[in-house]
């Protein structure tokens, strides 16, 4: 069947890191625990119609930490018009089980769909964090391109929809950045699919770029993740100089705790608590819910330290301090959704493997 593909399938991936064939899934994921090539993250993209209970409790077998739902749009008649399949209240189902399983959310969305224009695709972004129901941990946004052979071409050729021109769709995604909160990450702007494929729509893959240097002429700020941590800022700094912020929102019914190490202004690395609404898993009931730690760095091997890099100068554990700090204000233990080979990391500070999840009484 269809899952036993799935789960042949990630079995398989585990087995290539680890350079070893394991007799089951379980095996392949103990094993990757220690190996030389180690899965610290794992994110899989659904719909949000595809995020029943045992669903998740799938991805959780198969060692995922966040979800990445098609979105498109959270405006029930622009997702009937498109034929989407389901309407706004499974996106704010979908987000609201994720997040009470500790998962990271991400939302890819597009703007430019028929039905809607610069007016509503402004609206829609900020009603995506105005609204507690959604508010994403990260975006993707890929502008509506008209494909060869989709629907959408034979309503183009009448000349029913017309995509944004480069010009509109500048102007609109400097307004989006502009509306981001710092506890979002802009993961991606456009999508890359090969040019023959495109009938009309901007095909400029490197937009974001191009946006970039258009704000910064401007002084215009995106506070986005990305536009402020460290890959892209570039600072030397000392531990001394490193400060913690702590954002409080909310979020699905819950409460969430974005956790930053800043220095200079400069994002080092964040951690994400959540307080949760009602998880329907038993093994997070009564506990704080570490959704993500990270530290921003060049990738460097388990075995290398370099003493000017980013990673492996404590900031990890700062964060961790941190989030545990803010926990013990309302509960006794602490559960951590961890990519299969961070678990090493998090046994250093007292937590044990229980269904899935790093848990510690605290």
């Amino acid at each position: 069947t269809d899952k036993q593909y799935q789960y042949d399938f990630v079995k398989k991936c585990y087995d290539a890191l680890n350079d070893k064939i394991a007799k089951n899934l379980t095996e392949a994921k103990r094993l990757n625990e220690k190996a030389t090539n180690r899965l610290v993250g794992f994110c899989i993209e659904t719909r949000p119609d595809v995020c029943s209970e045992k669903d998740i409790l799938r991805l959780l077998d198969f060692g995922v930490t966040r979800v990445e739902l098609g979105v498109q749009a959270v405006d029930e008649k622009i997702l009937r018009n498109v034929n989407r399949g389901h309407g706004v209240k499974e996106i704010i189902e979908a987000t609201q089980k994720l997040r009470d399983s500790a998962f990271k959310i991400g939302y890819h969305l597009m703007p430019g769909l028929p039905g809607s224009d610069f007016e509503k695709d402004v609206a829609m972004y900020k009603k995506i964090f105005d609204d507690e129901n959604f508010r994403p941990d990260q975006i993707k946004i890929y502008p509506t391109q008209v494909i060869k052979g989709s629907k959408l071409e034979k309503i183009y050729y009448r000349g029913e929809y017309t995509p944004y021109t480069k010009k509109q769709l500048i102007e609109l995604i400097i307004k989006l950045k502009e509306l981001t909160p710092r506890y979002c990450r802009i993961m991606r702007i456009m999508r890359e699919l090969p040019k023959q494929w495109l009938v009309a729509g901007v095909v400029t893959i490197n937009l974001r770029q191009e946006i970039r240097k258009i704000m910064l002429a401007k002084g215009k700020r995106c506070q986005c993740i990305r536009c402020r941590e460290i890959g892209f800022n570039p600072i030397n700094f000392d531990m001394k100089d490193v400060e913690i912020k702590i954002t409080k929102y909310n979020a699905n019914k819950g409460k969430e705790f974005f956790i930053e190490a800043l220095a200079n202004d400069v994002l080092l690395g964040l951690a994400r608590l959540r307080f949760a609404y009602k998880p329907f898993i038993e093994t997070l009931k009564d506990k704080a819910l570490l959704r993500e730690l990270h530290v921003y760095g060049r990738a460097l091997s388990i075995e290398e330290k370099k003493s000017e890099s980013v990673q492996h100068r404590g900031i990890g554990k700062m964060l961790l301090e941190t989030a545990e700090e803010i926990a013990k204000e309302k509960y006794d233990a602490m559960a951590i959704i961890s990519g299969v080979g961070v678990r090493e990391y998090y046994r250093k500070f007292g937590y044990k493997l229980k269904n899935n999840y790093m848990i510690k009484n605290l």
